[in-house]
């Protein structure tokens, strides 16, 4: 019923100055269903012809019609970018609910406490390319770019995660009378609450305090696309592609991954110096008259991953290789962060021919990268991020290899951050003050039951 009020309430006509560079006014033209688009044909069509044909004039008037869309659209955007840029000499503006700050001055990560949670904290593009040069989240790349500005909010729920990794590599700070530590954890949660993005944030802050931090931005790519084989050594299944992206650590941003750890990863020697098996390279089979790569003695983790780079039959092993010398570092602390950890539970997109017409499908834990990372049955420091934008369903709650406690259900907006994030919104001008009232940002709250994609999609509704 309240949500039935709320949409009632957002659904009045009035004007409003916001930026319609984020709403399509012609959305609506690609949603026809095939009934209604059969019934218009067979209305304009003549009874004795079986073929329509489209006009010239038709098509590019459309195409015009779309492109002076686009170029309003930019303008508006652009417009919108200088009105900010304007707003941001005017302190007086970044107030948040009950005339408290919109944006902390706290300057790390690090130094955030209770009293900056629901307030924004500022990033700088270059800092972000720099520390996560795997790549950034979709989602917060998607709410940078409609809020026009590189800032995420404070929430209790990441300073407690972050503390929660402190107090295991700081001994002091803990406390017979404090939560629990947890070294393996899953973050779980409903859809859009900020799973992903609460990760990056830890990858971040790690990475600012010295550690070393092993992040797959998107696990999905570990078992979907590229050449696989199945080893006929240890049965499972080789993807020399993924393998030499993970090491290389490819992105939007064509930055390399050894670019942020070379440093750390000179310093530490390789403590395993068994030979690296080769198999067979990308769509180029197996090496002729070698079957494994010496490692020669006092070679860092930095020569190791180097030697996965420039030799694509040594990829996958030196990633399985990687993985179990990270497990003996000791000079510094390490940190696995997965995100869509979630997709190493299901099938994998490869098959297995097993008759000329059937296929077996692969289960993840069948690939060889998969296998030597998905567990959490070990002593490191590891973080799984569970991501529900790659459909993979609801998965059981005890999974294999995963303790029973390492859960850490993250929830979605509260009251206080939700009158914090759309106090953020009105200053970022997706919604003009003349419409903007407590009881409309309210309505947005609960209409969207605390779902962040959906109030940022409602704020700009207000009536």
């Amino acid at each position: 019923m309240l949500r039935i009020i709320c949409r009632t309430a957002l659904s009045k006509p009035q004007n409003y100055a916001i930026s319609t560079s984020l709403v399509n006014p012609h959305h609506h033209k690609h949603f026809s269903s095939k009934a209604n688009k059969n019934t218009n044909d067979k209305k304009n069509q003549p009874e004795d012809s079986k073929k329509s044909k489209s006009k010239p004039s038709d098509a590019s008037a459309a195409i015009q019609s779309e492109s002076a869309t686009l170029v309003e659209e930019m303008e508006l955007s652009r417009a919108r970018a200088r009105h900010l840029a304007e707003d941001d000499q005017d302190p007086s503006l970044d107030v948040g609910p009950k005339n408290r700050p919109l944006f902390t001055k706290t300057p790390s990560l690090s130094l955030l406490s209770r009293k900056d949670v629901c307030t924004y904290f500022k990033f700088s593009a270059g800092e972000l390319n720099e520390v996560l040069p795997e790549g950034l989240p979709m989602g917060m790349l998607i709410e940078f770019k409609e809020s026009m500005r590189h800032a995420l909010l404070v929430r209790q729920s990441f300073l407690d995660l972050r503390d929660n990794f402190r107090r295991i590599v700081d001994p002091p700070m803990l406390s017979s009378n404090g939560p629990k530590v947890r070294k393996q954890v899953v973050l779980d949660g409903p859809r859009s609450c900020g799973k992903s993005i609460m990760l990056a944030m830890l990858v971040h802050w790690a990475r600012d305090e010295g550690w070393l931090v092993l992040y797959v931005p998107r696990g999905w790519e570990w078992t979907h696309g590229g050449y696989f084989y199945k080893n006929p050594q240890t049965g499972l299944w080789d993807t020399p592609l993924q393998a030499e992206n993970v090491l290389k650590a490819r992105s939007l941003f064509d930055m390399d991954f050894l670019k942020y750890n070379e440093s750390r990863l000179r310093e530490l020697p390789c403590q395993i110096l068994d030979p690296i098996p080769l198999g067979e390279g990308a769509g180029i089979g197996y090496m002729k008259g070698v079957d494994s790569k010496e490692i020669p003695e006092g070679s860092t983790l930095y020569d190791l991953v180097q030697m996965g780079i420039q030799q694509t039959h040594a990829a996958v092993s030196v990633v399985v290789r990687l993985r179990k010398e990270l497990s003996l570092v000791k000079d510094i602390p390490v940190l696995i962060a997965i995100d869509q950890y979630n997709n190493w539970f299901t099938f994998s997109e490869y098959e297995e021919p097993v008759t000329i017409r059937s296929c077996r499908p692969v289960h993840s834990r069948e690939l060889t990268m998969v296998n030597a990372f998905r567990s959490m049955m070990h002593d490191e420091m590891m973080v799984g991020s569970f991501s529900h934008s790659t459909a993979v369903g609801k998965l059981r709650k005890d999974l294999p290899d995963v303790p029973v406690d390492a859960r850490f259900n993250l929830p979605r907006y509260n009251v206080d951050e939700a009158a914090t994030v759309c106090h953020y919104y009105l200053r970022q001008r997706l919604v003009s003050r003349e419409v903007f009232t407590e009881e409309n940002w309210k309505k947005v709250y609960y209409l969207s039951n605390g779902n962040g994609v959906e109030m940022r999609s409602l704020v700009p509704l207000m009536r």
